[in-house]
């Protein structure tokens, strides 16, 4: 599987190890701001949290699980067992007071790259829609092979599918489209026992904003593509929390919660994903501790003991992606002849469950060419009636067929016919070609007489 930001991934998975959004190339600028950068200060290989004790801090120790800490209660005067939860890193122009995350050196998000709803203000777009290496190399490779039908990117994490639009809800999708992605989006949750959502409806960072120049929108808004973004791996589900909305569960959840995780960490990784607090000397902070959630490694992806068996399932839905895709193949070829006179009917179908066109929306924005039928002649055949190139318009597929044959009937509109007459000498051969975009190229040689 193609790496859309192999620099930043290396950076991750380095023995000391960087964590950034995407690209590592500096942006918007050069040089470092000031405030705190994430790095491994203690140098273990790990991005862990510092935890410093203050008396008007934010958070304070779980009561059944020291190891934990939970939201200070709203009506808790100062002065208690307190305590401020940042980052591990260090500081950059530290005042000995203030502490406030730095911009982040390398800004870029190269899924805010693509040119659909794309705006300069959004975190991390860059320059100007596919000015990085990353997205513009893909976005060549992508147009420059008509034959792609589906795609799914993979990021982490949440352990769901993703599909668009991002701007709006499902009424602005053309309806034949809306089902089809849900039909999807069912067989999805069938083979991987991932939840397949609306980003707009279901996976909203902000309830009143959008995130803009993303991948799987300008797959499907500008390709026709059915597009999905699978966000690997989940933690609560791991834990036995089933009932919860993805990004609203990190705002505000139940307690229980923290401790059916850490209970699923000590029985199932054998404590390995926590890293209790230990002391530090910070060069800046004074003493401090390090310590929580190994992040990374638990959080962000599946544990390496576990990997395999998160992501193997996902390969089923992508094989089945492929297996639904348009297919051309010939329904019947005749020939009638009389002397010198030839009669050749061939007749193509779509075996696919996917239209030839793909999608609603591919027809909408013109992005997909009609199936071509193509009869070529050898030198001394001549064409009577018929054309050498036909165009067919675009074959059917079976994603719209209902789950009961309770009225109306099945049409045709899988098929397409070209009729031809022919005049030559018995026993030539002739060759017929249909051919379209999204759903392959047949060929058939045919004898006359």
């Amino acid at each position: 599987v193609p790496r859309l930001n192999p620099d930043g991934a290396e950076w991750a998975l380095a023995d000391i190890p960087r964590y950034i959004r995407s690209s590592t190339r500096p942006y918007p600028r050069m040089d470092k701001l000031d405030g705190l950068h994430q790095e491994d200060v203690d140098g273990d290989g790990r991005i862990l949290q510092m935890r410093l004790k203050d008396p008007n801090g934010n958070w304070k120790v779980h009561p059944e699980d020291s190891r934990l800490m939970i939201p200070r209660a709203a009506d808790e005067p100062p002065g208690g067992d307190f305590y401020r939860i940042i980052p591990e890193g260090s500081i950059q122009n530290y005042d000995g007071v203030t502490i406030a995350p730095a911009p982040p050196h390398q800004g870029l998000d190269l899924n805010r790259q693509f040119p659909i709803f794309w705006e300069p203000n959004e975190r991390g777009a860059g320059q100007y829609p596919g000015s990085e290496p990353e997205p513009q190399a893909a976005m060549r490779w992508i147009v420059d092979h008509s034959n792609i039908t589906g795609s799914i990117s993979y990021h982490t994490f949440s352990g769901v599918y993703l599909r668009p639009p991002t701007k709006g809800g499902d009424d602005t999708l053309p309806t034949p489209d809306l089902y089809t992605y849900k039909k999807l989006g069912s067989k999805a949750k069938e083979l991987t026992g991932y939840p397949a959502v609306s980003v707009f409806h279901d996976f909203k960072y902000d309830p009143k904003e959008f995130i803009k120049g993303t991948f799987d929108d300008w797959m499907y808004d500008h390709l026709g593509i059915y597009a999905w973004t699978c966000e690997i791996w989940s933690v609560q589900r791991q834990a036995g929390i089933t009932d919860y909305k993805f990004m609203d569960w990190f705002r505000e959840h139940p307690l229980e919660d923290d401790l059916a995780i850490m209970k699923w960490n000590d029985e199932v990784l054998d404590g390995k994903g926590w890293v209790d607090w230990y002391v530090f000397e910070h060069p800046q902070l004074g003493s401090v501790e390090l310590g929580g959630w190994d992040f990374f490694n638990t959080w962000r992806n599946p544990p390496l003991a576990l990997l395999e068996k998160e992501i193997a399932p996902l390969s089923e839905f992508a094989l089945y992606q492929c297996l639904v895709s348009p297919q051309l193949a010939w329904y019947q070829v005749d020939v009638q002849s009389h002397g010198r006179t030839h009669w050749l009917r061939a007749v193509v179908h779509n075996t696919g469950w996917l239209s030839t066109n793909v999608s609603k929306k591919a027809l909408e924005q013109k992005v997909v060419r009609e199936l071509e039928m193509d009869l070529s002649l050898p030198a001394g055949a001549s064409l009577i009636t018929g054309k050498a190139k036909t165009m067919l318009g675009q074959l059917s597929g079976r994603d719209q067929q209902a789950s009961a044959p309770i009225w109306g009937g099945d049409v045709t509109s899988e098929r397409a016919k070209v009729e031809w007459v022919i005049e030559a000498e018995p026993g030539t051969e002739v060759e017929i070609c249909a051919s379209h975009q999204r759903a392959g190229t047949i060929r058939r040689k045919v004898t006359l007489g």
